[in-house]
């Protein structure tokens, strides 16, 4: 792992901090809450979809409902940081961690998203994306009362090490993973994924403290299901099931719970690709 880490180390803008669990850094800024976005940027996802991931993301984090969201925390401040993924070593710093506190704040960092272009990357390792990002908190300089991983991805792992393994072990450093899968269909999509993508997130995935699934069943719903799960993130709150299903928030994005479910197979996604990888083989 460490040709990914020294990558990360060698993009990465800002000074390294202690991460939660070492001896305070006085020189630390205090957060409500320390925010990494995932996103998933393999070649399974079409030039379209990588656009509307883009705006989504841009959209939510100046929007009404975020930014009441960072200013009702006790600091009244988040720290975020974009990062692109996809195969066991291919992740983008797309934008640094940064402090939102107003509007203008979240504003140059949707810019930042918005204005970033990129072509795809091979293979789908979500394990390698948790392990890296949970590496990447000690490279900022913030100190958050929580820790929190926010992946999405359009298909299970099939790259890296067992996924449950990097959740376990991503987990156990106290930092909350929760999951955006994109249950879509679209260019190439369909090759890789799985019909119940969200239970394989849910059981598989996501996983600390009050983790949560959003499935996105079509991109029309992918703005709404960022927004509303940004700010379930940074209020550090998780709606019972009966007000998840009637939030009233724009749009009609679900939120599920973790719930381990032993009939999950979360081997599926290596399985099938051994299954395409010995079909092109003579």
């Amino acid at each position: 792992m460490l040709r990914p880490l020294a990558l990360l180390a060698a993009m990465a803008l800002t000074p390294p901090a202690v991460a939660q669990g070492e001896p305070y850094d006085p020189d630390a800024i205090e957060v409500d809450v320390e925010l990494l976005l995932l996103v998933d940027v393999s070649r399974s996802m079409t030039i379209n979809e990588l656009e509307i991931q883009r705006r989504g993301y841009a959209e939510a984090l100046v929007s009404p409902e975020v930014l009441t969201a960072i200013n009702g925390g006790m600091l009244g401040s988040v720290a975020i940081a974009y990062v692109e993924w996809a195969g066991s070593y291919s992740q983008r710093i797309v934008q640094d961690w940064a402090i939102v506190r107003t509007r203008e704040d979240a504003q140059a960092f949707a810019d930042a998203i918005a204005l970033h272009h990129t072509a795809g990357m091979r293979r789908t390792s979500i394990s390698s994306a948790l392990t890296l990002g949970a590496e990447y908190f000690r490279a900022n300089k913030f100190t958050g009362l929580r820790r929190v991983i926010d992946i999405s991805g359009d298909g299970p792992n099939n790259d890296g090490m067992p996924v449950l393994r990097a959740r376990d072990a991503v987990v156990a450093q106290g930092i909350t993973i929760n999951g955006l899968p994109l249950m879509t269909r679209e260019g190439m999509g369909g090759m890789w994924t799985i019909d119940r993508l969200d239970l394989y997130y849910r059981d598989c995935v996501v996983g600390g403290v009050g983790a949560f699934v959003v499935p996105v069943l079509d991109w029309s719903e992918f703005a709404a299901a960022v927004r509303k799960k940004l700010v379930l993130e940074i209020a550090g709150e998780m709606p019972d099931r009966r007000q998840a299903e009637h939030w009233d928030m724009p749009g009609s994005a679900r939120v599920d719970q973790v719930q381990a479910d032993p009939s999950t197979d979360c081997f599926i996604g290596e399985k099938i690709w051994e299954r395409y990888r010995e079909s092109w083989e003579p």
